[in-house]
């Protein structure tokens, strides 16, 4: 039991003899392999509680947007089994679809219809109609600040406009799980700030579930609260992003080299100081742990110096969820996200 629901049972006795809730969303050993031989998802498993935002976090080419594609219904993996809303994905994929919204990493905006339009189509795919559909076009048009564009064409809208149009079709139904892919991929900083506060808003105020897949440290860290962290087709962490960092005791360390060469050198002078744990080499980043940094960076340095290694800059710094993901997965988030060896 983490010590989060330790206090919470403490709290709220009556909730340790009580039935676990159903999951909202819960995938097990999912195994998908695409033509060539490529393992997408290689056993993938983890469960999402109703009324949270849980995040997919992992590089480009992690399986992020294959579990995605199957827990909306619109892929059959090889091996495994995954319910949404309570419902088998693969049994009942007629109510899935009913019970979820989407919002994929390409806008399904059509481009030559107004806002309106296209948000009106999207009631009438899902069987509104009349007085109930125009009610629910004009409030989330007013909600999501598009009300005064509903009635431009879209193609004059901005990206962080268009994504916006894109949360209200996949919400036009009154879904009860969100499924977001790369929502924020593209837009500039002001654009994912507004999109970052209207997810908040719709866990808070609307209890929906929201799995969010991002390659964004910083937005899982803002936004989610699970999370699980993927690489290459598999769960290696899952927990709250304060846990996770939390399992990473002491400061970590990153230094530059001033001359790539020297990268193994350096570590084979690094991985003699008992200070220093965890060791890593990135091209000519080295990245360690350590229980008091400020004290151990000079007598890192100074063996670097007497062993002729040139250092060009170091930080230190609190765990964050790139260090987590370094511990688990072996390798830096930004050398996964470029395809880097492990």
């Amino acid at each position: 039991m983490t010590l989060v629901e330790s206090l919470n049972s403490v709290r709220h006795p009556s909730l340790s003899s009580s039935p676990p809730e159903v999951p909202a969303i819960e995938a097990r050993n999912l195994v998908k392999t695409y033509r060539g031989g490529v393992r997408a998802l290689d056993g993938l498993s983890f469960r999402v509680a109703a009324g949270t935002i849980f995040g997919l976090l992992g590089p480009n080419g992690a399986g992020k947007s294959t579990t995605v594609k199957i827990l909306t219904t619109l892929s059959r993996p090889d091996s495994g089994e995954a319910r949404v809303a309570g419902l088998d994905v693969l049994r009942n994929p007629e109510r899935v679809r009913h019970a979820i919204g989407c919002i994929g990493q390409k806008s399904g905006v059509d481009s030559e219809a107004t806002g309106r339009e296209n948000l009106t189509l999207q009631g009438r795919v899902y069987g509104l109609r009349g007085p109930e559909l125009k009610r629910r076009v004009t409030e989330l048009l007013e909600r999501l600040g598009l009300d005064q564009a509903a009635d431009r064409v879209t193609r004059t809208y901005s990206g962080g406009m268009q994504r916006r149009l894109d949360v209200a079709m996949g919400l036009v139904h009154h879904p009860s799980v969100l499924f977001m892919d790369e929502p924020t991929t593209g837009l500039d900083p002001e654009a994912r700030a507004d999109m970052w506060k209207e997810i908040a808003r719709l866990a808070r105020e609307e209890g929906i579930t929201i799995l969010l897949t991002t390659h964004y440290l910083e937005e899982a860290d803002r936004l989610a609260q699970r999370l699980a962290i993927v690489d290459r087709g598999r769960v290696v962490a899952e927990g709250s992003p304060e846990e996770l960092k939390s399992e990473l005791r002491g400061d970590t360390i990153h230094m530059e080299l001033a001359q790539p060469e020297d990268a193994r050198k350096a570590h084979l002078v690094l991985s003699q100081l008992e200070e220093l744990r965890e060791l890593v080499v990135d091209t000519r980043m080295l990245h360690a742990r350590a229980d008091r940094g400020a004290t151990t960076v000079p007598v890192a340095l100074a063996a670097l110096e007497s062993a002729g290694v040139k250092v060009a800059s170091v930080t230190v710094a609190r765990p964050s969820l790139d260090d987590v993901y370094l511990r688990h997965a072996g390798r830096t988030f930004r050398e996964a996200d470029q395809g880097g060896p492990r």
